[in-house]
């Protein structure tokens, strides 16, 4: 069989496209046949809807899809981070059950990994996984999750094992959301949205087809999922857009984000809206104060050095390369860059940056972009894990005293009580 070359699969996907892209189509309908074609997840192998390109030839797949506006596959948010990881870690009988659908969008996902009392140290998790009988049974909670309120599945890592050190006691799980057992209550951010969750496990059970990896490996399978969210820390900003156009299956994908992508509609002011800041000084008259302008091109030129981060951990993946620490790169200057933009914002506007409503500088919108940018620094590991993983995969440096990772978690002082 020939090598795929740009132009071949290029030609291939555009014939492709013109003999069955039809805007007219059900949503799942037209995913189901793009998922069959290969042309859905291109890179992934062919016993799983892929076709083996690499990567860079992805892009090229990409680019076709966009230009006939033709709709994809549901990749975005936590359902990206689902199909990465099972793609990897599960097992076939995991992959036939969860991947089709994840692709499809018929199922929704939800990521249970942080606590209240191990958010940054994450291997610190004390919602306790027990086998009872023929299951796992779930107690404990989890907290800034994510659309648990309208998640089908939840990816949960819990601990199994109190008696060895942290990292060695967890295991992973695929844990059904709506089951009784399992309480979803909202927290209310201050930017007025409503994207995370408190859940609550209380005897919820977990079927032992859905361990995913081996039992007190979970931590491997968790840091595949970190990996996959820092990685794709960049892309945030277009996070929960549709791709427009008139047609059923528009229409549908607009329901989609209405509900599933909801939680991701504050997501651009959380990268700090770069994109607004040149229009916004020139419609304000302060393009011509020279002070401001110096801010604004020291913004652009970081954001700019971040987009060529992106790019270096994007040509890594077309590469074939794993899933590596350059993703906390990307992570930890898309936090900078949202940090910058929100001063060169208050810059522009001065007192007016905090006023919301009708009357406030874009209805509000620079006001939400200020208090929506640190969650950026939060979020999927803090600057300060990044810069630990940095500093200790990257530079080499020597890691900090640490005084429990060689203990029995059960042995280590906590902050809650066990």
């Amino acid at each position: 069989m020939a090598e795929a070359t740009e132009a071949s699969v290029r030609a291939d996907v555009r014939a492709w496209l013109e003999a069955n892209w039809n805007p007219d189509q059900g949503l799942v309908e037209w995913r189901n046949k793009l998922i069959d074609s290969g042309w859905g997840v291109p890179s992934w192998p062919k016993a799983w809807f892929g076709r083996e390109l690499p990567m860079a030839l992805e892009m090229v797949v990409e680019e076709e899809m966009q230009r006939a506006k033709a709709v994809g596959v549901a990749k975005t948010g936590i359902r990206r981070l689902a199909a990465a990881t099972l793609l990897v870690h599960g097992n076939d009988d995991q992959k036939r059950r969860f991947l089709r659908r994840s692709l499809t969008g018929e199922d929704t996902w939800c990521q249970l990994f942080s606590e209240p009392g191990s958010g940054s140290d994450l291997a610190g998790a004390m919602t306790r996984a027990v086998f009872k009988g023929n299951r796992w049974v779930i107690n404990g909670q989890k907290v800034w999750t994510t659309s648990a309120h309208h998640a089908d599945f939840g990816l949960l890592l819990a601990r199994t094992d109190w008696d060895v050190p942290k990292h060695q006691g967890l295991s992973y799980f695929v844990l059904d959301i709506r089951q009784p057992g399992v309480e979803v209550r909202p927290l209310k951010q201050m930017n007025g949205h409503a994207s995370f969750n408190q859940v609550f496990f209380t005897d919820a059970e977990v079927p032992p087809e859905n361990q995913v990896g081996e039992v007190g490996r979970g931590w491997v399978v968790a840091t595949t999922t970190l990996m996959h969210e820092r990685r794709g820390a960049d892309g945030i900003g277009r996070w929960g857009q549709s791709s427009g156009g008139a047609g059923r299956v528009y229409d549908e994908e607009r329901a989609e984000n209405a509900t599933v992508m909801e939680p991701y509609k504050w997501y651009p002011q959380r990268a700090g809206r770069v994109d607004l800041v040149v229009t916004r000084a020139k419609e304000t008259g302060r393009f011509d104060d020279p002070v401001v302008r110096q801010e604004i091109a020291k913004l652009l030129c970081l954001s700019r050095a971040a987009e060529w981060t992106a790019r270096r951990a994007r040509a890594a993946q077309m590469q074939g390369k794993p899933q590596g620490p350059e993703g906390s790169l990307g992570k930890l200057v898309s936090s900078h860059v949202a940090r910058a933009a929100a001063r060169v914002h208050t810059l522009i506007s001065g007192a007016d940056a905090m006023l919301s409503g009708e009357d406030a500088p874009m209805g509000g919108l620079i006001a939400e972009i200020l208090v929506s940018v640190p969650a950026g620094s939060i979020a999927g590991g803090t600057d300060e894990i990044q810069r630990n993983i940095i500093s200790e995969r990257v530079l080499g440096m020597p890691k900090e005293p640490r005084t429990d990772n060689d203990r029995p978690f059960r042995d280590v002082p906590k902050n809650l009580v066990v």
